[in-house]
């Protein structure tokens, strides 16, 4: 478990024909290779951009596998295993894990709501089926779960392996409360575009964003910036790509980065249902963000 993770964590798209019936692997494998030419750190794979939820199994196992394979250890990878039951998220771990994950991300979904020993217990039994980290995910607009910093501290504690915590609540007091009760020496990571900027200032290891898709010159120049201590320059890269990070955040991950990508030349395909395609306006809009920013 001595993978580190910092900078831009970029988010893969995951293609479908046009019908939204067929995975288009080739088409993921030219998206895995515009994150690493635009200088992501990391990447990760299925999660909310990648349509994980919206997978079946051999799908997620088909993508996985393919993504791993071609990434093939020119950056590091944090697959999510999320699923409703453990006992999924533990075979899905196991995969990502024996097909060369550096870490998994765990995102604790659920029909009913879980208690606080239910939530421990989740990551518990993932923790001890595999070897490596695992980045402990809060997005309850998502999962349906808000952990709070009290209960997840109590988990990194508990459970070797749970090294990592991704906060996409889009509370900046998450981060600072994170950073003081875990006395520094829990790495956190922003999962909120539009807090990219408070998240570096707040201590943030990283941030996880689906923007390297679309434009990821901007968003390296953000994390250098604040590397060198540089806080002019970064607020004014930030503030110059905020529009298109809250945009991205409105108009949804999968319809906004693959509408984007399409702009750019790259076709992916639409969402799956349910989720709709970017409308036309949504497009029009996008597509003049992202002229602004050429």
């Amino acid at each position: 478990m001595s993978t580190t993770f910092h900078g831009i964590i970029g988010y893969t798209i995951t293609p479908f024909s046009h019908d939204g019936e067929q995975l288009d692997l080739p088409a993921l494998g030219k998206s895995i290779d515009r994150l690493i030419a635009g200088g992501v750190h990391a990447i990760a794979p299925l999660g909310s951009t990648g349509e994980g939820a919206y997978l079946s199994d051999l799908e997620w196992q088909q993508v996985a596998e393919f993504s791993l394979a071609h990434i093939a250890k020119r950056v590091p990878t944090i697959v999510s295993v999320s699923d409703l039951t453990t006992a999924g998220a533990i075979r899905r771990a196991h995969f990502a894990q024996a097909h060369g994950a550096d870490a998994v991300m765990v995102l604790p979904a659920a029909y009913w709501k879980l208690s606080e020993a239910e939530i421990i217990q989740h990551y518990r039994a993932i923790g001890a089926s595999i070897d490596v980290p695992i980045m402990l995910y809060n997005n309850p607009a998502t999962s349906g779960t808000d952990m709070s910093v009290e209960l997840i501290l109590k988990i990194v504690r508990e459970v070797d392996n749970v090294t990592m915590v991704k906060e996409s609540t889009g509370d900046i007091q998450r981060m600072h409360k994170l950073q003081m009760l875990g006395e520094g020496q829990v790495p956190f990571y922003n999962g909120c575009n539009p807090l990219a900027l408070e998240a570096f200032v707040a201590g943030a290891s990283g941030w996880c964003t689906a923007a390297a898709n679309l434009i990821p010159d901007l968003n390296q120049q953000l994390y250098q910036a604040v590397l060198r201590n540089d806080l002019k320059t970064a607020k004014a890269v930030f503030y110059r790509q905020l529009p298109l990070l809250d945009f991205i955040l409105k108009g949804g991950l999968p319809a906004t980065i693959k509408a984007g990508l399409a702009m750019t030349g790259l076709e992916v395909g639409e969402p799956r249902r349910p989720v709709f395609a970017l409308d036309q306006s949504g497009q029009d809009y996008l597509k003049a963000l992202l002229q602004t920013l050429r």
